[in-house]
């Protein structure tokens, strides 16, 4: 599955890796956080590398649904159950920093963005008294949205937050113009390079297959950190959601604003515009104006059935827009930190020269931002902005504390019971050939395996993930195997996609 962002995308040109050479910094991942980070520093005078494992914008930037909004569902009243109010009013103030650079960054390069009035939208009495609380947090936290029933929906609604001119895009132009950027101020790009590891010295090395190169300075954009210093694939909780556009009958339109559901499962709503003369060069999109939903998501690697919960959506979307026609689906995976503030800064054992962001809780087009923003001030030396002071000093109160020791507890589980299920499946064997899009689990020899058929080809793996060793599951939906432990990828050929694993799997001997 492509996103609609992605398919038909112009491809981005890679540079040519040369092993052996020396920057002043190295960015690992070029999504909305590497490419900003590497743009700023470039811009600064600093000799910049951005390494992409896979392509430029692979991941979460180019699978979002590329909200640029200071109204966020939930989150402040998540943040709030967790942290003093102060803590709360700098995560809002860092996403406003990162929204006005952002703005300010479109609006100066030509690249089309469209405002848009934001909603949070409750259709249960129990969903409007949870928007009671935000808005109490929200004006607290010096965000000034207001209550309504108005809210352009095709549904009745119990209560909305609405919070006006907020912005959306298409997150690949953002990028193009950003690698643009980064290569007019002297940098390089390299795709289909994964960083593997840092060794420490000074200058530092940074590890990859197609050789070595050295860098004063490392940055991880890479969604979740791909070193395990600071254990932070402990510290979070891999989400994958879904995403379809849809092209609308005559006589119907999308609404009118950018939308999330208060209450579970997530629902979200946006529009596409379409290009005046049918193409897509004002950033539209070529077939008209279309319908983007998503939601409907779950932990990474725990549905019995990703491709349920996409129909799952869809069904939901065509039920509020009969005669609607599908033209993507797709799927992202984002990181949400169990205590719900995202990370960002200097990596434990880095001796401040590795640095990293992550923890976006879905909300990228923002945290991203912000976490690139003060990476830029720690490399550059400039003063720190006073809301990543607050919100590096921050205090996880007891309830932040507990998550961790359950999350971390229902991990261990998980991987109990995968290991347990395996012995009681039938033995994979040499002539094992699941169907057309399939995948199994099970012991080859005694070790467990994973076995799948994509595209006429049949590919037997190991069922370790590469990273820790978690048991994998079958995606349905992508066709990927997917770690439930802590968020790692596969392709059917067991190619590494994303996640905290920096190898790919293990074929069976």
């Amino acid at each position: 599955m492509d996103s609609l962002w992605l398919q038909g995308s112009t491809r981005i040109d890679s540079d040519q890796f040369t092993p052996g050479s020396s920057y002043d910094v190295v960015v690992a991942g070029a999504g909305i956080t590497g490419l900003a980070t590497a743009v700023m520093l470039a811009q600064a005078g600093s000799k910049v590398l951005v390494l992409e494992g896979r392509h430029i914008g692979a991941a979460a930037t180019g699978n979002t649904t590329a909200k640029l909004s200071l109204l966020q569902g939930m989150v402040l009243s998540g943040l709030r159950s967790m942290y003093s109010i102060r803590q709360v009013h700098a995560y809002v103030d860092a996403s406003r920093a990162a929204q006005e650079w952002l703005l300010g960054y479109l609006e100066g390069r030509g690249v089309p963005f469209q405002y848009r009035d934001a909603y949070t939208f409750a259709t249960t009495a129990a969903g409007a008294e949870k928007l009671r609380t935000e808005l109490e947090v929200s004006l607290a936290a010096g965000l000034e949205v207001e209550a309504t029933r108005e809210t352009g929906l095709p549904f009745d609604v119990e209560s909305a937050l609405r919070l006006p001119r907020q912005a959306q895009f298409n997150p690949m132009d953002v990028l193009r113009a950003l690698a643009a950027d980064v290569r007019s101020a002297g940098g390089t790009i390299v795709e289909g390079v994964r960083l593997m590891n840092v060794r420490a010295g000074n200058p530092l090395t940074v590890v990859t297959r197609r050789g070595d190169v050295r860098a004063g300075t490392v940055v991880l954009a890479t969604g979740t950190p791909v070193l395990n210093r600071g254990l932070y694939f402990a510290k979070l909780r891999p989400n994958r959601s879904y995403a379809a556009a849809l092209r609308l009958p005559d006589g119907l339109t999308p609404p009118p604003g950018m939308y999330l559901s208060a209450e579970p499962p997530t629902r979200s709503i946006r529009d596409y515009p379409g290009a005046p003369d049918g193409g897509a060069s004002d950033g539209g999109s070529p077939d008209g104006r279309l319908l983007l939903v998503g939601g409907f998501g779950h932990p990474g690697g725990r549905a019995p059935s990703p491709k349920a919960n996409l129909d799952e959506l869809v069904a939901w979307a065509k039920g509020h827009y009969p005669g609607a026609e599908v033209t993507h689906t797709w799927s992202a995976q984002d990181y949400q930190a169990i205590n719900l503030m995202p990370f960002f800064g200097k990596l434990p054992r880095g001796r401040g020269r590795i640095l990293f962001g992550t923890g976006y809780n879905k909300w990228g087009m923002t945290n991203g931002v912000a976490a690139a923003l003060d990476i830029v001030s720690d490399i550059t030396g400039s003063p720190q902005a006073p809301w990543a002071r607050t919100i590096h000093f921050r205090t996880t109160g007891p309830r932040g504390t507990s998550s961790a020791v359950s999350f971390n507890l229902d991990t261990q589980l998980q991987n109990v019971r995968d290991n347990a299920a395996l012995k009681k499946k039938p033995e994979i064997t040499e002539e094992t050939t699941p169907a057309e899009g399939a995948g199994v689990t099970g012991l080859f020899h005694g070790k467990p395996a994973a076995v799948c058929t994509v595209d006429g080809v049949t590919c037997r793996l190991s069922a370790h993930c590469a990273h820790l060793g978690g048991i994998l599951h079958w995606n349905d939906a992508e066709k990927s195997w997917d770690c439930p432990l802590h968020g790692s990828r596969f392709s059917a050929s067991g190619k590494l996609l994303e996640g905290p694993a920096t190898h790919n799997l293990l074929k069976l001997q």
